[in-house]
C-alpha cells in the first residue's frame, strides 16, 4: 500500500494514491471552486496533492485489542476560513455497522448533515494542527510535535508537549486564556493558561459556566506509535513508513517483507513420507497417483478412514494453521492480502468446502455488502442468508472460488436499526 500511494502521489495523483490507501474519494473540486472561490479551492488542491493517504490511514484513531478503526468518527483534516464560513478537508470512518472492510472516505463539511452518523468534525480527533501525520511536506515535525525514543510516559503519554500543543490549540481557537482538558483513559487533567496541570474531579467541567473546554486533541496527548514500536523493537527501521523513517533518522538496508513462496509439505502417511505442493495452480499430493487418490476418497466415502495425506489436504482446505493470519488481514480489511496467503496455501484454482475458511472469506464479503448500503445512503438491514454466500471470487476479487455443492448453515444476521 505504502508503495502504490506514493508513486501515485509523486506522479500528482491524489485521488489514485487514495484509492489505493482503501480510501474513497466525495470531493467535487469544480463545486468548490463555484461555491468558495478560487483561493480556497487552490488551497484545497494544493493539499490533497501532499497528502499521503497510506501515512493517513497508519494515524488514524484505533481502537483495542485488534487495532481497528475507530468506527464513526469524522476528522478533521484542514480547516479554511473563508470570510464568515469555516468549512473542513474531513476524513470520515463509517458507523461500525458498515465498518467491516476498513475503508474511509475522504470529504468536505461546511455545516451541511449527510448521511453519516456524526457529520460534524470531532473535537478531540482531529488532525488539522497535526499536518504531520498526513501531509508530506510537514512529516519532519514528527520529532518535535510527536517525539523521540525516550519521550513516552509509562502510559504512552506525552506529557512534555501538552504545554506547548494547549498552546497550539488555543491559539487556533482563539482563546488565550482558556482552559484545556487533556484525556487519559478515565483520567482528566486540565491544563491551565499559566501551566499548572490540576487533576479534574468526574463530572465536573471548568472553564466558565455553560461553555465546553478546549480538549487537546488525541493526536497530541499520546506519543506516536511509530517511536513506541520502534523504541520496544517492535519494527526494524526499514518497516516503517519512509516519510517517518527519515523523520526519526531511524535508517537500515530495505528488507523484503513479502511471504515467501509456498513449499512443500511433508505427510507421515502410513510410515512414509509424502509431500504436498501447489502444482498448477491446486495443492496436490505427490506421492499417489490420481486413480489412487480416487479410489481411496470413494473408500473414505464409505469407511469414513481416509489416507493421512486427504486428511492433511481436508484440513487445509477447511481450518489450516495459517486461518488466524487470514482472519487478521480481513480483519483489516486486506482482502487481497487475505486471498493471496490462501492462494500460496492452495492454490490459485482451488475450490474452498464448508468449515471455518469459508465462514471467514463469506463474513468478509457481507461487510462489503454492508459498506456498500452505507455508501449508497441506507440503513442497516436484514441481509438474505442466501445473498451472503455470493461467490468468494465476486466479493473479495480474488481467486478462490467456493464449491456451490457445500453451503454454510444458514444464520440470521440481526443488526439494530437507527431510528
Amino acid at each position: 500500500m505504502i508503495k502504490a500511494s506514493t508513486a501515485r502521489r509523486l506522479a500528482g495523483d491524489w485521488a489514485g494514491a487514495c484509492s489505493a490507501a482503501r480510501i474513497d474519494t466525495e470531493l467535487d473540486l469544480r463545486a468548490l471552486r463555484r461555491r468558495f472561490g478560487a483561493e480556497l479551492s487552490t488551497a484545497v488542491r494544493d493539499d490533497l496533492r501532499h497528502l499521503a493517504p497510506e501515512l493517513l490511514r497508519w494515524h488514524m484513531p484505533r481502537m483495542m485489542p485488534d487495532g481497528l478503526l475507530r468506527p464513526g468518527l469524522t476528522v478533521s483534516l484542514a480547516r479554511y476560513r473563508t470570510g464568515e464560513l469555516t468549512a473542513h478537508l474531513v476524513i470520515r470512518t463509517p458507523p461500525a455497522w458498515a465498518s467491516g472492510p476498513q475503508r474511509m472516505v475522504l470529504s468536505w463539511w461546511y455545516g451541511a448533515a449527510g448521511h453519516h452518523p456524526h457529520p460534524r468534525p470531532d473535537r478531540r480527533f482531529r488532525l488539522d494542527l497535526h499536518r504531520h501525520l498526513w501531509d508530506a511536506r510537514r512529516t519532519a515535525e514528527l520529532p518535535d510535535r510527536g517525539g523521540r525514543p525516550g519521550d513516552a510516559a509509562p502510559d504512552g503519554g506525552a506529557p512534555r508537549r501538552w504545554a506547548a500543543e494547549a498552546e497550539i490549540l488555543r491559539t487556533a481557537e482563539r482563546a488565550p486564556d482558556s482552559d484545556v482538558v487533556v484525556r487519559l483513559g478515565s483520567r482528566r487533567l486540565v491544563l491551565r493558561p499559566g501551566g499548572t496541570v490540576t487533576e479534574l474531579p468526574s463530572g465536573i467541567r471548568p472553564s466558565r459556566p455553560g461553555a465546553l473546554p478546549l480538549a487537546l486533541p488525541d493526536a497530541a496527548t499520546w506519543v506516536p506509535p511509530d517511536v513506541l514500536l520502534l523504541e520496544a523493537g517492535m519494527v526494524q527501521p526499514a518497516q516503517l513508513h519512509p516519510l517517518v523513517a527519515d523523520a526519526l533518522g531511524a535508517h537500515s538496508p530495505e528488507c523484503d517483507t513479502r511471504p515467501s513462496a509456498p513449499g512443500t509439505r511433508l505427510v507421515d502417511c502410513r510410515g512414509a513420507v509424502h509431500r504436498l505442493r501447489v502444482v498448477d495452480g491446486v495443492l496436490t499430493i505427490l506421492d499417489h497417483d490420481p486413480e489412487e487418490i480416487r479410489r481411496e476418497q470413494l473408500l473414505a466415502t464409505l469407511t469414513g478412514a481416509p489416507l493421512p495425506c486427504l486428511q492433511v489436504v481436508d484440513r487445509l482446505y477447511r481450518s489450516p494453521a495459517e486461518l488466524d493470519e487470514v482472519r487478521a488481514r480481513l480483519d483489516h480489511g486486506d482482502a487481497a492480502s487475505a486471498v493471496a496467503v490462501i492462494e500460496d496455501l492452495l492454490g490459485a484454482d482451488a475450490v474452498l468446502r464448508a468449515g471455518d475458511l469459508q465462514a471467514e472469506l463469506t463474513a468478509a464479503a457481507s461487510t462489503r455488502i454492508a459498506y456498500g448500503a452505507y455508501r449508497a445512503g441506507l440503513s442497516p438491514v436484514l441481509l438474505d442468508p442466501d445473498a451472503q454466500r455470493a461467490p468468494a471470487r465476486i466479493l473479495l476479487s480474488g481467486g478462490i472460488r467456493r464449491d456451490a455443492r457445500h453451503r454454510t448453515p444458514r444464520r440470521r444476521v440481526r443488526q439494530r436499526v437507527p431510528a
